[in-house]
């Protein structure tokens, strides 16, 4: 199998498993797991956001480990701890447990991320890695995808859920040890290098991109069973899932329009989207098409940070990758609590609102000059 396809397919299956299940399938069992432990809105909102807040600290681990130790262990570790994370959910018998297992959880999203791009720097041609990054990055789409029909099998019986999850996880653990390069992709760096105007830029979009998505990520479990019931959640996930594959795409997306055009676009379908699942008509059909544009743009703008930030850090992908990133992760942390307690006090209407409107406000940072730096260097 050449580099492009095993790199490629066991990214895929880690990104699958650490994102859809180990940290964004939270938001759709959120309504079984607060009628078991009586969270409510501003209790569920925190403990997503810690999520995100453990996302943010491991990707920091991340990045300075694959640098130094290589992909594959870092790989593994990120396998390892959504398998004991996930399965920490399973067993949680109050909300100070949920919480800190959510946390472990979300903490191997950060650790997965880093060593796939140094994986795919070091091994995939030049002219496959953007394409072959944004394929990786997709993985979270069928994780997503996966976890609907899991949760509508299982009746919504969130622990028996998260068992099978961390059951996943550890096979993955195995996969990625086969199939990623061993030892430092890079040797001798270190540090984060400085922040250049391009990477101001893209820390300023990925913030405000990140919060504005938990609205979906965190609540939009919540909102659709208020509105449709629990087959409205399965629906829902299964819907944005399926979308998110377009984000495989956002690599020949960003070649035909442009990192300006194609980041535009995309945070307008995720504003859309946000208001249709949250505060359109409450009918089946438009939740599962607001879920399918909420996964298809979510995912294909993370592909184009992924592809602003290796190329704004020339040289040190898994650092490029996890300015991003990073900035995603903080801005969803500040944001689950907000809107959670936006839903407390202003209502489910006026929450959705103010959430889309913020989806719009990233396309203010121009990400044009990232790409002539790209190109002068190459």
């Amino acid at each position: 199998m050449s580099p492009e396809l095993r790199i490629g397919a066991a990214g895929f299956g880690l990104i699958a498993v650490c994102y859809g299940f180990a940290r964004f399938a939270f938001g759709m069992f959120l309504p079984q797991i607060d009628a078991d432990l009586g969270l409510g809105p501003s209790l569920s909102g925190v403990i997503s956001g810690g999520s995100f807040l453990g996302y943010c600290g491991a990707i920091l681990v991340a990045a300075w480990a694959t640098e130094r130790l290589g992909a594959r262990g870092v790989a593994m570790a990120a396998a390892a701890v959504a398998a004991v994370g996930m399965a920490g959910v399973a067993l949680a018998p109050s909300p100070l447990w949920l919480a800190a297992a959510v946390m472990l959880a979300g903490s191997s999203t950060g650790l997965a991320s880093p060593p796939m791009a140094a994986a795919v720097a070091a091994a995939v041609r030049p002219a496959l890695q953007d394409a072959t990054n944004a394929a990786i990055s997709a993985g979270t789409s069928a994780g997503v995808a996966l976890s609907g029909p899991i949760a509508l099998a299982l009746a919504g019986q969130w622990r028996l859920a998260f068992g099978v999850f961390a059951a996943v996880a550890a096979l993955l653990f195995v996969a990625t040890a086969r199939a990623l390069p061993a030892g430092p992709a890079r040797a001798g760096e270190g540090g984060l290098p400085p922040l250049s105007g391009a990477a101001q830029r893209l820390i300023g979009a990925s913030f405000m991109m990140g919060a504005a998505s938990t609205s979906l990520w965190s609540f939009g479990g919540q909102l659709a069973t208020m509105r449709l019931g629990w087959d409205g959640a399965g629906l829902l996930w299964s819907s944005i899932g399926v979308g998110g594959i377009a984000g495989a795409c956002a690599g020949a997306l960003v070649a035909r329009l442009g990192l300006n055009g194609a980041h535009r676009i995309c945070l307008a379908l995720l504003a859309a989207s946000v208001f249709v699942v949250g505060a359109g008509p409450a009918h089946p059909a438009l939740a599962a098409a607001g879920g399918a544009l909420f996964g298809a743009a979510y995912v294909t703008l993370t592909g184009i940070y992924l592809i602003w930030g290796v190329r704004a850090v020339a040289g040190r992908p898994a650092t490029g990758l996890m300015i991003g990133f990073l900035s995603i992760a903080l801005g969803q942390t500040a944001g689950a609590p907000l809107f959670g307690v936006l839903l407390d006090q202003m209502g489910t209407a006026a929450a959705v609102k103010v959430f889309a409107g913020l989806a719009l406000l990233p396309g203010a940072f121009s990400a044009e000059r990232a790409m002539r730096v790209a190109w002068h260097q190459r």
